[in-house]
């Protein structure tokens, strides 16, 4: 009876002396879970700013806000050629930049006739060093250029070592979605500047958000336009031009995702959007938002990664790769 009555009374003087450490670790627990409240509820608000009230609210056309023309290079990407698409619906005319002109041709064709805007396609050789850029200078010239879109490369997307790319085609992959989608904004700069208005869209991937095994091209090309856009957005923001890093997930007939399986590439759903509804969404952050995926599920799907380790992350993509 003694032994437990002493042990009674060493428990109540242990409780007694560790009652303020309880008091402390309660209160650093409590601001904790007031922190997460208060980044999800901002993350809440962020979502229903970037995404759904630029679709209620009506705002100024995207010709009076940013101008009449825009640039496009990679308008053989689907992604790409709906963006463009929705671009020539709110009546903006198009210049297309390319290397392959069969396709974008009848792209072209097709917007004449179908949104009555103008369209100009532009062959171009970058390996030809500037004489590429005369051309699509002359194109641009006396037109009040507000748009300037980069699309980096769907063929990016299919698991490839870096040992298994041939030297050539790792050069002409870096020299198409990071030296030209640089020059391209170079090119069209300036006159932005001088009018104090424009927009500059980089469409990449959401995969330059974490890295992924077998794809190290995808990410690290990825990741340089996603940062050259944040950067550039810092440099000229202030100058009237807004730039804009868009980051999608997987969209229909597209592997433009952090995902290790190319069998679900071709199903739509609410989370694998057609490139047209995926466009639209898109360009409804114009403005509003300089990196955002466009299109509210992968936002979700985004704010979800974020939460994961990376180790965990890295993980489960080697899992899944080895599985298919």
């Amino acid at each position: 009876m003694a032994a437990v009555d002493s042990f009674q009374f060493l428990y109540r003087e242990i409780s007694r002396s560790c009652n303020s450490y309880f008091e402390t670790l309660a209160l650093v627990g409590a601001l904790y879970t007031a922190s997460r409240a208060l980044m999800l509820l901002r993350d809440c608000c962020t979502l229903v700013r970037v995404h759904f009230l630029p679709r209620i609210i009506p705002c100024k056309k995207l010709t009076q806000r940013y101008g009449d023309w825009a640039v496009i290079y990679g308008a053989s990407e689907p992604v790409a050629k709906a963006y463009t698409e929705e671009l020539a619906r709110h009546g903006i005319s198009i210049i297309f930049v390319t290397q392959e002109h069969t396709s974008v041709r009848d792209t072209a064709a097709s917007l004449s006739q179908s949104y009555g805007v103008e369209t100009i396609v532009v062959l171009a050789d970058f390996s030809l060093d500037q004489a590429a850029s005369k051309a699509i200078k002359e194109a641009m010239r006396g037109k009040d250029i507000g748009f300037v879109v980069n699309c980096v490369d769907e063929s990016l997307s299919s698991p490839q070592s870096l040992i298994e790319m041939p030297e050539q085609s790792l050069l002409d992959l870096v020299n198409k979605n990071v030296a030209v989608a640089t020059l391209m904004t170079r090119l069209v700069l300036p006159g932005m500047v001088d009018r104090s208005r424009g927009a500059v869209v980089n469409i990449s991937s959401g995969s330059c958000c974490r890295p992924l095994p077998g794809r190290v091209t995808l990410t690290a090309l990825t990741g340089y336009l996603d940062h050259f856009s944040r950067a550039l957005h810092l440099e000229y923001s202030g100058r009237g031009i807004f730039v804009q890093s868009l980051i999608p997930f997987q969209i229909a007939s597209s592997e433009r995702q952090p995902s290790t399986s190319s069998s679900t590439s071709s199903r739509e759903g609410w989370f694998v959007p057609k490139p047209d509804v995926y466009a639209r969404h898109a360009i409804s952050t114009l403005g509003v938002s300089n990196r955002t995926t466009g299109y509210w599920p992968h936002t979700l799907q985004y704010g979800l990664m974020r939460c994961i380790p990376e180790w965990i992350w890295v993980l489960g993509s080697r899992v899944l790769i080895s599985s298919s």
